[in-house]
């Protein structure tokens, strides 16, 4: 059995394709699995660090305008070969979209070849090239119901995001007298806005008196500057440019803070996490913002437009929750009640039917 899983560009994107992988791999470790993207997306460095072969195509995103738009299009054509002669040589049994404009050429080629077709989708509001390659998909796999209204109906899943293995189980730290943790990251590159406004905030969470340890993984840039801040402050403080185990990180925290992506809220709520959503003001379609959303109605997070956030009314929040267990015990059950850890299991049962038929 040979699988194809085609897309990327981001996170959010490739470590669900990852997280299919792993799970296809170990119910069959005979089979193969090829990813195919571009050499200017995230899976040019992480697909083969993880082990896994990796095939390129030239296609860009269609977002612009004038001259940039228009190579995108030339393009198109080139990407639709590349792929064809891609999915010829490898012969997969499915092809799986999980998103970014990387997956819409293989996506396309196979829907030509006949081949058998599943994508996913991440957020809240899918984007455009999903809504596109959903007319072609024998089965559509969603992290949110709400995005169901963009897809035929009778070829929807509702399966939540697939996560890595080592992600799935997160319980609550045991034992007494430990300070509050919290976690803090804005993607693997930071965010700015997030450490600008806890270098802000570490004043007021210092003079409440609260027991607290903070882990802030704050990107390379930052990373010194942010060292010398939290020295300054007081609080004990773990300062990283990048957490590179994240299952230990989660498991530790008694609160997230955090972007809105989406493979970020699939770990938080496999984890049954409680959060504070800041997402990032100029995703795509704004779809974090629409991420957060879904999660705060549920009553499983709060959130934090970064273009309210200031350092004092982080601060209360933050200590408002601290003195609060109630609250971020009813934010964990809801967060729970919306993970599914078996989700990456899901999609690959339903990728295998599909094969099978």
């Amino acid at each position: 059995m040979r699988m194809v899983i085609a897309g990327g560009g981001t996170g959010g994107h490739l470590f669900p394709g990852i997280a299919i992988a792993e799970e296809f791999l170990r119910r069959s470790p005979d089979s193969e699995v090829l990813f195919v993207g571009t050499a200017r997306g995230l899976e040019y460095r992480v697909i083969p660090q993880a082990g896994y072969r990796l095939e390129l195509i030239e296609i860009e995103g269609m977002k612009g305008k004038g001259w940039k738009a228009l190579k995108a299009v030339f393009k198109i054509p080139q990407s639709l070969l590349q792929a064809g002669r891609i999915l010829k040589g490898f012969r997969p049994g499915i092809v799986v979209g999980v998103g970014g404009y990387a997956s819409g050429p293989a996506v396309l080629a196979a829907a030509m070849m006949g081949i058998p077709i599943a994508i996913t989708e991440q957020n809240a509001l899918p984007g455009i090239t999903n809504r596109l390659l959903g007319r072609f998909a024998d089965r559509i796999f969603l992290s949110f119901a709400e995005s169901a209204r963009w897809f035929p109906a009778d070829r929807v899943a509702v399966t939540g995001n697939p996560i890595r293995a080592g992600l799935r189980e997160c319980p609550r730290p045991e034992g007494n007298g430990r300070k509050f943790t919290l976690l803090v990251f804005g993607g693997s590159q930071g965010a700015r806005g997030i450490n600008r406004a806890m270098a802000g905030a570490l004043a007021m969470l210092k003079q409440s008196g609260e027991e607290l340890k903070i882990v802030h993984q704050t990107g390379q840039a930052d990373l010194e500057w942010m060292t010398g801040v939290y020295r300054e402050s007081g609080i004990e403080a773990d300062v990283l440019p990048f957490i590179s185990d994240m299952a230990s990180a989660y498991r530790e925290a008694d609160l997230v803070l955090c972007r809105a992506g989406a493979t970020s809220i699939a770990e938080i709520t496999a984890c049954g996490k409680a959060a504070v959503f800041i997402p990032f003001p100029h995703a795509v379609n704004d779809h974090q913002m629409k991420n957060a959303e879904v999660l705060r109605s549920a009553g499983a997070a709060e959130l934090l437009p970064e273009k309210d956030l200031q350092a004092e009314r982080l601060a209360e929040l933050i200590i408002a929750l601290i003195r609060d267990p109630s609250w971020i015990r009813r934010m964990e059950e809801k967060s729970a009640a919306l993970g599914n850890p078996r989700a990456a299991q899901e999609v690959v049962d339903g990728c295998l039917e599909l094969a099978k038929k």
